[in-house]
C-alpha cells in the first residue's frame, strides 16, 4: 500500500500532462482552479486506495495516469453541470410541486428572456423620466381580470398572508373557522403563520361545523379581521356546516374597521366549473362579492410562476405596499415579466387563455388523449420488441395542493420490460438520459400519461425507450 501511495505521480507531473491541457481547453477553467480539481482528484484515490475502493489500475502505470485524468474529468463535469435541469413529466399530475408546477406560456418565456437580457424600466416612468414603481406592471391587468380596485404581488401566497396580516392586524384579533387552519406545502400552517405575524388567533366553530354566529359571538373591538381561508388542499365531507363568502361580507360590512379577506389559495382566474371539472371560486366573483382583500398563488391554477397576489380595496393594497415588509418579499423583474406574460393571455380572453399550458392539460379531451397514446404505442411497438404495452382508462390530477378531490379522466400506457423491472426502468429514464424523464410505476407496470407530455416530448420519450 505504501508503495502505491508513493507510486502516485506528484501534481506538477500531472500539470505537465497533455490531458491537462485538453482539460483546460474544454472547460474553459484556469490552471489555479483545474489544479485545486486535480488535488482534490488524487486525494480520492488515495482514499479509496487505503480503503481497498479504488477499482482503477494500480498506481505507477500508464493506465493509472489514463484513470486519474478520467476521474478528474468526470468530476469536472459533475461541479459544472447545472443541478436544476429539464424534466419531462410523464405522470399526469399537472401541477406536480416536485417538478416545479405550473409549466410558462409561450409569451410568458419570451418575455422572461427579453427583460432578463436587456436592461428595463422596473421602476422607471418613461413617459414622465422619474422613478416608477414595480408594482404598476401587473396592477393593470390584475385590476382588469379581477375586478379590483389595486392589487400587489410578493414572493409566494405564504409572504401575501404574512404580510397581510402583520401589516393589518399585528396585536389584533383575526377570527378563523377551526375548519380552516389548514397546513399547506411543507409543514406551513396558517396557525403558524399568524403566530409570526402577531396577529391574535380567534378559533370559532369546530373542525366540521362553523355556524354564522359562531362569528357574530367572536366579534369585538379588537378585531381586525375576519379571515376565510379556501382548503384547496383537502375537503370535509360528511356532517359538515361552514358561512358562505357573501354571509362573512355582510357580516363584516355591518361593523366598523373590520375587513373580510379570504385567501383563495389556488387562485383562480379561468371558471373551471363550466367545463365540469372542480369548484374552485373565480377570484373576480370573490372580489365582486365586496371582498376587501383575497390572496392566491401564481403557479397553480393561474398557470404562471411563483407568485403571492394580493387584490382589493385600494385604501388597503395602499398600506401594504408601504409597509416595511413590502420590500422584504417583493419579486424581482424575472418573476414579474413572466406574471405580465401569462397575464397578458388571460386579458385576451378564451382564446388566449388557452395558450397557458396548465388550462390547456386541464382541458385537453379524451378524445385527443385517446389518439395520442395510441399513436405512441403503435410507434413504440414498430421500433422495439422489449416491450409489452397496453392501454386503458385511468385518472390524472391537478396537483400542488389544487382541486384534491378532482379525478381527470384520462389514458394511460402500461409498459412492462422483458428484461428490467419497472423499478429499473423508471431509474435509467431518470438517471441515464438527458432530459430525464418521470413516469409511475404501478403493478411493476411503467405508467404513462400523455396528458402532461408535450407533442414535442412525445418522439423524446420514445427515444429513451428505445434505448432502455
Amino acid at each position: 500500500m505504501k508503495e502505491w501511495l508513493r507510486s502516485i505521480p506528484a501534481v506538477h507531473e500531472l500539470q505537465n500532462h497533455k490531458q491537462f491541457e485538453s482539460l483546460l481547453r474544454e472547460n474553459h477553467l484556469d490552471v489555479t482552479q483545474l489544479t485545486k480539481h486535480l488535488k482534490e482528484a488524487l486525494d480520492q484515490i488515495r482514499s479509496l486506495l487505503i480503503n481497498g475502493e479504488w477499482n482503477g489500475a494500480i498506481p505507477g502505470t500508464n493506465q493509472f495516469i489514463e484513470d486519474v485524468f478520467q476521474l478528474l474529468g468526470g468530476n469536472i463535469k459533475k461541479q459544472y453541470s447545472y443541478t436544476l435541469e429539464r424534466v419531462i413529466n410523464a405522470t399526469g399530475t399537472i401541477l406536480h410541486t416536485n417538478l416545479g408546477r405550473a409549466r410558462l406560456s409561450d409569451n410568458a418565456i419570451q418575455h422572461v428572456v427579453e427583460t432578463a437580457q436587456n436592461y428595463s424600466n422596473l421602476e422607471y416612468k418613461l413617459d414622465e423620466g422619474e422613478r416608477g414603481s414595480r408594482h404598476s406592471h401587473v396592477e393593470a391587468l390584475l385590476k382588469e381580470i379581477t375586478g379590483a380596485e389595486a392589487a400587489m404581488v410578493v414572493n409566494n401566497n405564504a409572504a401575501a398572508v404574512y404580510l397581510v396580516l402583520r401589516a393589518l392586524a399585528e396585536n389584533k384579533e383575526v377570527i378563523v373557522s377551526r375548519g380552516q387552519l389548514v397546513e399547506i406545502g411543507g409543514s406551513f400552517r396558517i396557525s403558524s403563520i399568524m403566530e409570526e405575524s402577531g396577529a391574535k388567533l380567534v378559533e370559532v366553530g369546530t373542525t366540521n361545523k362553523t355556524h354564522l354566529y359562531d362569528y357574530e359571538k367572536a366579534l369585538n373591538s379588537e378585531t381586525a379581521i375576519v379571515m376565510k381561508v379556501h382548503t384547496s388542499n383537502f375537503k370535509v365531507v360528511g356532517f359538515t356546516k361552514s358561512v358562505e363568502t357573501e354571509d362573512l361580507i355582510r357580516l363584516t360590512q355591518s361593523c366598523n374597521d373590520v375587513i373580510f379577506y379570504e385567501d383563495l389559495g389556488s387562485g383562480a382566474l379561468f371558471d373551471f366549473r363550466k367545463h365540469g371539472i372542480g369548484d374552485e371560486p373565480v377570484v373576480s366573483e370573490v372580489i365582486g362579492m365586496g371582498a376587501d382583500l383575497v390572496t392566491f398563488s401564481g403557479d397553480k391554477l393561474l398557470g404562471g410562476p411563483q407568485a403571492g397576489i394580493i387584490a382589493g380595496k385600494k385604501k388597503i393594497i395602499d398600506i401594504l405596499k408601504k409597509h416595511q415588509l413590502a420590500r422584504v418579499v417583493r419579486v424581482d423583474k424575472m418573476t414579474l415579466a413572466a406574471l405580465e406574460g401569462t397575464l397578458i393571455d388571460y386579458a385576451r380572453g378564451e382564446h388566449g387563455v388557452h395558450n397557458i399550458p396548465t388550462i390547456h392539460d386541464l382541458l385537453v379531451s379524451i378524445d385527443i388523449l385517446d389518439e395520442r397514446t395510441k399513436r405512441f404505442v403503435t410507434k413504440l411497438l414498430q421500433d422495439t420488441n422489449d416491450f409489452e404495452a397496453k392501454i386503458f382508462p385511468g385518472t390524472s390530477q391537478v396537483g400542488g395542493g389544487t382541486m384534491p378531490d378532482v379525478q381527470l379522466p384520462t389514458l394511460v400506457i402500461a409498459l412492462k420490460h422483458h428484461t428490467l423491472t419497472a423499478e429499473q426502468v423508471g431509474r435509467k429514464l431518470r438517471t441515464q438520459y438527458k432530459p430525464a424523464i418521470v413516469g409511475r410505476i404501478q403493478k411493476d407496470e411503467f405508467i404513462i400519461d400523455l396528458r402532461t407530455v408535450t407533442e414535442d416530448e412525445e418522439h423524446l420519450l420514445q427515444e429513451a425507450l428505445l434505448q432502455l
